[in-house]
């Protein structure tokens, strides 16, 4: 029996000459890719082994390269051109100190290694398609104080089955439409309230029906109903019959520069048993936008409010975001933005109101900071200005450099869901700034590489906390996180 250093050795030789051929491969082949935050091709290459469309390729159109890349593991087994085979591993470890969260109360180094592993298998026709899709995600190097939670771990799952139906040419108008039934992912906008999540651990999936109508690019309208599916750390993940939700949603980009995305999500979510927790929402949003292109201003302003009930009080809460930028006609593309963000807080959990802005299914990591076991800041209850600057510098690389300063919107309101309050408003809002660096090389659409630093300042609300809010030693100084991380294909 080979011995387990043996195993490892072996298993490391495998994973290491995986990266090796489908890098050499890479070099000569890809495909056109423009960068979601320049507007800059990445890529000029022709995809050496074009992908059938999958059946979920219209539920996360703005993420393709959640499925288009070289095929080798089915371009080697000589599968048919409708059998679809893709794997996808990737592994990052992140590190950062002076945690602030009270349920780390010995205020510890948090320090992980997360891995996360994907199958796809797909039957794709001309009218059906069947998409199995499973992931595991594990995390190692963590201790008995390390955050850790079903959006880090929910080991052996599954992400997505589902079948399909598309007509491309409804009754000869034109038109396209897509029936998607069973367990799936789903994008909407720019993701802020519902996206299947890329740099966290795990991923949102619901279980329900999904369809579209819609006219090349220029135009759809989605309708959605679902059942949330609950995350369990090792046992198989389940939708709850007490939590419903549902939505409808329109994209235009007909009107030169002005791209909108207006849309309604309802959610009824009643499977906890404390009812302050459950939660009625009904959530309205639009979105205008403009594609980002070299020597103009571009600009993205997104208004969402909510109403309903939270437990058996009345809610209503919104969230607003712009940002404005432009890249020049230099080289390396440089991009510069600004932004602000406000998010409502809950003044008094006392009252008859509350405030506090539910994202629901959203992602924070392209407007804030990086999450996996950090991601300090969430949104609800804050007010943030900031810039970045985007640079393209090489084929397949960019680079960022980010800022952005946090206030709580109210100072009586809870600090995300970090577990720290101070309900008499005494400490004060201001919670410091944040200035971060991230690099993210694709060498091709096989292989990534992304390295990142923020170092947070925190403000003076952390000085100020009482000893009741349980701030762990040292959670007042400012935190230094590091991550580095790979994704390969096959």
């Amino acid at each position: 029996m080979m011995r387990k250093g043996g195993k490892n050795g072996v298993l490391a030789l495998v994973w290491f000459g995986s990266i090796a051929l489908i890098s050499w491969g890479g070099t000569v082949h890809g495909f056109s890719d423009v960068s979601p935050q320049t507007g800059v091709a990445l890529f000029e290459r022709v995809l050496m082994m074009p992908v059938t469309e999958p059946a979920d390729a219209v539920l996360i159109q703005t993420q393709t390269r959640e499925w288009k890349w070289n095929r080798y593991l089915k371009a080697a087994l000589h599968l048919p051109d409708w059998l679809d085979l893709g794997l996808e591993h990737r592994m990052r470890f992140e590190t950062y100190d002076h945690p602030w969260r009270s349920s780390q109360p010995a205020g510890q180094t948090d320090s992980q290694i997360q891995q996360r592993s994907r199958v796809r298998v797909g039957l794709n026709g001309k009218y059906f398609k069947f998409l199995f899709e499973g992931q595991d995600s594990r995390v190692y190097l963590d201790g008995v104080e390390s955050y850790v939670t079903t959006a880090i771990r929910n080991e052996m799952d599954v992400l997505q089955v589902l079948a399909s139906v598309t007509v491309h040419n409804v009754l000869e108008t034109g038109l396209r439409t897509d029936l998607h039934v069973g367990r799936l992912t789903m994008d909407f906008g720019r993701g802020r309230l519902i996206i299947r999540n890329d740099y966290r651990n795990t991923s949102n999936t619901f279980d329900g029906v999904h369809w579209q109508l819609g006219r090349d690019q220029s135009w759809r309208v989605r309708l959605f109903l679902v059942e949330p599916v609950l995350r369990d750390v090792v046992q198989p993940d389940e939708q709850s019959k007490r939590s419903v939700f549902w939505g409808t949603s329109i994209e235009t980009d007909r009107v030169p520069r002005l791209r909108l995305n207006a849309y309604y999500f309802g959610l009824n979510d009643q499977r906890n048993a404390i009812v302050d927790r459950q939660r009625t929402f009904s959530t309205f949003g639009t979105r205008l936008y403009d594609v980002p292109k070299t020597g103009r201003i571009d600009y993205e302003i997104e208004s969402v409010w909510q109403t309903g009930k939270k437990g058996d009080v009345d809610h209503f809460a919104h969230f607003q975001h712009i940002d404005i930028g432009y890249t020049l006609a230099l080289p390396w593309s440089p991009r510069f933005l600004i932004h602000y963000d406000y998010a409502s807080g809950d003044r008094n959990a006392r009252d008859s109101q509350h405030s506090a802005f539910d994202t629901l299914f959203g992602a924070r990591r392209f407007d804030y900071m990086p999450t996996g076991n950090f991601g300090p800041f969430f949104r609800s209850n804050f007010s943030s200005p900031g810039w970045r600057v985007i640079a393209v510098p090489c084929q397949g690389c960019e680079v960022q450099l980010k800022h952005r300063v946090w206030y709580l919107a109210t100072s009586r309101g809870v600090f995300g869901r970090n577990g720290l309050h101070d309900a008499t408003g005494g400490s004060g809002n201001f919670l410091g700034h944040d200035l971060e660096l991230r690099a993210q090389w694709r060498t091709n659409d096989n292989l990534e590489f992304e390295l990142g630093y923020t170092h947070w300042f925190k403000g003076s609300y952390f000085d100020r906390l009482p000893d009741s809010a349980g701030l762990p030693p040292g959670g007042n100084r400012g935190s230094d996180y590091f991550y580095i991380q790979t994704k390969f294909r096959l």
